[in-house]
C-alpha cells in the first residue's frame, strides 16, 4: 500500500474533522494548490444539506484572494456529479477553471460512480484516481458499506478484562478499562451514526449511550433492541439529547404508547423464535441513512451479531485485570471444531492508558 501524497494526506485529515457531523452523507476534505504548488484553498464537507468539501475549498482560495485557475484539486472522493440538496461539485470545478483533480477514489454512490470524472475529464480536466484510496475509505467505511451492500458497517464495541470477561457473574461492569479508554471509546460513538444496545443492559446498567467525553456537533441516534418492549419509560437512554428508536419483535399497544409518549420511535421487526430480526433491522437501519452502527451491548445481544455473521469489525478495550468467573464478550456455540472459530485479523492494536485498544475484524471484511 503506497502511502498519500502530503497533499492528499491533509485532505484525508480535513475528512475527519467531519465526524459527526455530515451523516448520511460521507466525509470528504479537499485541498487546492496553485500552478506553482502553493495551498491556496482547503475544505470539508459540512452537515447534510451545506456545501461540499470541493465548495468549501473554492470558496476558501476565493477568500483568501488567489486565482484558482490552472490549479490542482486534491480530494479525498469524487467530486458529485448530481443535483442533491447542493448542486454538482464537478460543475463547480468546471467554471472554476481548475486543470487537475487528484481524487482518492470512487464514489459508489449510483448516481456519481464514475460520472463526476468523466464529466471533468469531457471538460478537458486531468483526472488522476488512487492517491490515498485506502485511506479515503477507511474513513468512509460505513457510507461504502451502506451504498454497497444496503447495510451499515456494524462495530461492536466491548471492554474486558484480560481473561475476556466483560461483567462479573452479577453483571457488574464499571468500570473494567480507565478513563482514557472510555474517553477513546466515546470518540468512536461520536464517528457512528446510530449507537445500539439491548433491553438487558438498558434494564441492568441504565445507560445514556450517548457522546460526552468528547465534543460532537450532534448526537448518534440511539437504538435499542428490545423484542417484549421492556424498556421502562423512566430509563436515562431517554432522557439523553437526541433521538431514540426502539426495535420489538411484537406489537404492545400500551406499551408502545408510553415509550413514544417519552419520544422514542418503535418499529416492530419480527424474527424466528420471538426475537428482533437483526440482518432486517440492519437493512431498514441503512435506509434511515445510517453508515456506521456502534453496537455496546452485553454478552447476548453480541452473541447473536456473533452467530449471524453481521458484525464487521470488533472494538475491544482490554484492561490489564484478571476477573475470574464472569460474562463473555459474545455468547455464542459452543464450538465442536476449533475450525469453526470466527477468524479475524488485526486491524490495529495501540495503547490507550493502562489498557490496550484492539481492532480486528474477520477475515475477507
Amino acid at each position: 500500500m503506497t502511502a498519500p501524497t502530503p497533499t492528499m494526506q491533509q485532505a484525508l485529515a480535513l475528512a475527519a474533522q467531519s465526524f459527526g457531523l455530515t451523516e448520511p452523507n460521507p466525509r470528504v476534505g479537499c485541498v487546492i494548490t496553485s500552478v506553482d504548488g502553493r495551498e491556496i484553498g482547503r475544505g470539508a464537507t459540512q452537515q447534510a444539506g451545506g456545501p461540499h468539501a470541493e465548495v468549501m475549498a473554492l470558496r476558501d482560495a476565493q477568500g483568501r484572494g488567489e486565482s484558482v485557475l490552472g490549479a490542482t484539486v486534491h480530494v479525498t472522493l469524487e467530486p458529485c456529479a448530481h443535483h442533491g440538496r447542493t448542486p454538482p461539485c464537478c460543475e463547480a470545478l468546471i467554471a472554476a477553471g481548475v486543470a487537475r483533480v487528484v481524487m482518492a477514489i470512487e464514489d459508489p454512490f449510483p448516481l456519481v460512480a464514475g460520472q463526476g470524472a468523466e464529466r471533468l475529464r469531457a471538460a478537458g480536466i486531468e483526472v488522476i484516481e488512487g492517491d490515498g484510496a485506502d485511506e479515503a475509505r477507511e474513513l468512509n467505511i460505513g457510507f461504502f458499506s451502506r451504498v454497497q451492500r444496503g447495510r451499515p458497517w456494524v462495530r461492536l464495541k466491548a471492554a474486558v478484562s484480560l481473561d475476556g470477561r466483560t461483567a462479573l457473574n452479577n453483571g457488574r461492569s464499571q468500570w473494567i478499562t480507565g478513563e482514557a479508554a472510555r474517553t477513546d471509546g466515546h470518540a468512536w460513538r461520536r464517528r457512528a451514526s446510530a449507537v445500539l444496545t439491548g433491553v438487558g443492559t438498558v434494564l441492568d446498567d441504565d445507560p445514556r449511550l450517548d457522546v460526552r467525553l468528547v465534543e460532537t456537533p450532534r448526537q448518534p441516534l440511539r437504538v435499542i433492541v428490545d423484542s417484549r418492549l421492556e424498556t421502562p419509560p423512566s430509563a436515562r437512554i431517554l432522557d439523553a439529547p437526541g433521538s431514540v428508536l426502539v426495535y420489538a419483535a411484537q406489537p404492545d399497544p400500551p406499551r408502545e404508547a408510553a415509550l413514544r409518549e417519552r419520544g422514542a420511535q418503535i418499529e416492530c421487526m419480527p424474527g424466528p423464535n420471538g426475537k428482533v430480526d437483526l440482518a432486517a433491522m440492519l437493512t431498514h437501519l441503512a435506509a434511515r441513512g445510517v453508515n456506521e452502527l456502534h453496537v455496546e451491548a452485553g454478552h447476548k445481544l453480541n452473541g447473536s451479531f456473533v452467530r449471524e455473521g453481521l458484525v464487521d469489525e470488533f472494538l475491544v478495550y482490554v484492561a490489564p485485570k484478571l476477573l475470574g468467573a464472569g460474562r463473555d464478550l459474545a455468547a455464542f456455540g459452543p464450538l465442536e471444531r476449533l475450525d469453526d472459530a470466527l477468524d479475524l485479523r488485526y486491524v490495529d492494536i495501540s495503547p490507550v492508558g493502562e489498557d490496550l485498544r484492539i481492532v480486528a475484524r474477520p477475515r475477507g471484511a
